[in-house]
């Protein structure tokens, strides 16, 4: 079974810190929009991943089961 992120948009700010933590994953445009560039969880950015959903300001991002 594979994993992957969501972002509840609703409760993010933008604050950047998942992107400061694995920016191949999250992007912040110049509107200060969040993007995930790469939806699935993978054995290569697992922990990163945890780490970013772990130290989101707002708990706006999450990892669910596909």
């Amino acid at each position: 079974m594979s994993q992957k992120i969501v972002v509840d948009f609703g409760l993010c700010e933008a604050n950047g810190v998942c992107m400061g933590i694995i920016p191949e994953v999250f992007d912040l445009d110049e509107q200060d929009y969040l993007h995930v560039l790469q939806e699935e969880v993978t054995p290569e950015n697992e922990q990163q991943v945890k780490e970013a959903v772990r130290q989101c300001p707002r708990q706006a991002i999450s990892i669910v089961d596909e």
